[in-house]
């Protein structure tokens, strides 16, 4: 932790809700304007209009919150926030997942959930469309890929699947 109580990007445990770049960057957008929402409220309280109710935030944020032990209250904390947030959109790494059709929510949060605990606690997924890709998946990461695709798995058993429809035929 730095001097204003806030984690450093590096120390940050993403929820599994939050599964690529874009909602990071929701992250740093809604903490910004809730920064904007308290600190004109405490601006109203000190001319003497009433109190208003905190601002909504949206279940990413309550979650990243949560895991991360964070409280909104002080406007030295929410600035430091801020800029860990960018910093951890520059830099938290990528995973690169190509599919054949889109993929549901469900199912990237829970490869989020996978990634994070068997490859680094801060990874995000930047997910691609490719039809051609028939089945499976294209995993892209700085340093490795994987094609766990269908067509290659057949390719790699083509001279087995071959000799037993040969031996289909034959009978």
């Amino acid at each position: 932790m730095n001097e204003s109580g806030v984690k450093t990007h590096t120390e940050f445990v993403l929820p599994f809700r939050v599964v690529s770049r874009a909602d990071v960057s929701r992250l740093v957008s809604e903490v910004e304007w809730v920064d904007n929402e308290l600190t004109a409220a405490a601006v109203r309280v000190k001319t003497g209009a009433e109190q208003s109710v905190g601002p909504a935030m949206s279940d990413q944020l309550n979650d990243f919150l949560n895991q991360n032990e964070l409280k909104l209250d002080d406007s030295r904390v929410r600035s430091e926030l801020i800029k860990q947030l960018r910093l951890l959109k520059e830099h938290a790494p990528i995973i690169h997942m190509t599919f054949a059709v889109p993929a549901d929510r469900e199912s990237l949060q829970q490869l989020a959930e996978y990634v994070r605990t068997s490859v680094h606690p801060q990874a995000i997924i930047a997910v691609g469309l490719q039809p051609a890709l028939v089945a499976g998946v294209y995993l892209r990461t700085p340093n490795h890929v994987h094609d766990l695709s269908l067509r290659t798995v057949l390719a790699g058993r083509r001279d087995s699947l071959v000799k037993e429809l040969d031996a289909l035929r034959v009978k």
